[in-house]
């Protein structure tokens, strides 16, 4: 059974596929997976509408959809901050790419895709989900948010290469370190990224 870590129970998914075929086998896929999915539609106006109502863990949505395409939809749930967003597509263009980043997606994923490449996503999106809620606390716009997002990642990229640590525990680092010294997180990864912030390796780990 796939799980949330934060609450126990199993991570609940809203499904936005407009080709029925494609969201039935995804549907079957991330049962099969332990997921649990409360709600499906072919239209992106609808599953907007059904991610209000049911405020599944994660929402998955094709791009081209009728009523709302995917990317409007992300960035309509991504300003209410209702739950995390991954998207599915046949296009993997730059430009593309940019945009659902834009719009507040957390994972993305081209056609066609292996279950284990699915799982991941999913479970990369939830991830970066939590820190988004995190650090929304310490923006007061969406412009704001995301470029404090953009710092933040860029230092937990930097801690992942250089210190060996997980995406996961690099978050938790900065958090901590912001809580203890209590600064902004976004003061931390410009440290970080600056060089000015003594890093340990993580438990286990040595630095590469």
């Amino acid at each position: 059974m796939t799980t949330d870590r934060a609450t126990g129970s199993r991570t609940r998914i809203v499904i936005a596929e407009d080709e029925a075929i494609i969201r039935l086998d995804l549907k079957e896929t991330l049962v099969e997976e332990g997921y649990e999915v409360v709600a499906d539609s072919g239209r992106g106006d609808e599953a907007l509408a059904l991610v209000r109502e049911l405020r599944p863990d994660v929402a998955i949505l094709d791009i081209k959809m009728p009523g709302n395409d995917g990317l409007a939809v992300a960035r309509a749930i991504s300003d209410e901050r209702l739950c995390a967003v991954l998207v599915l597509t046949a296009f993997s263009q730059r430009e593309l790419v940019a945009q659902a980043a834009q719009s507040g997606v957390l994972a993305y994923l081209v056609k066609p895709f292996a279950a284990g490449e699915l799982v991941a996503a999913i479970e990369i999106a939830l991830v970066r989900f939590r820190e988004v809620q995190a650090l929304a606390t310490e923006a007061t716009d969406y412009a704001e948010q995301l470029q404090t997002r953009k710092v933040v990642e860029r230092a937990k990229g930097l801690l992942m290469d250089k210190y060996g640590f997980r995406e996961g525990d690099a978050f938790a680092f900065m958090r901590r370190t912001a809580m203890n010294q209590r600064r902004p997180m976004r003061a931390v990864a410009d440290d970080l990224l600056a060089g000015t912030l003594s890093v340990a390796a993580p438990p286990g780990e040595s630095t590469r």
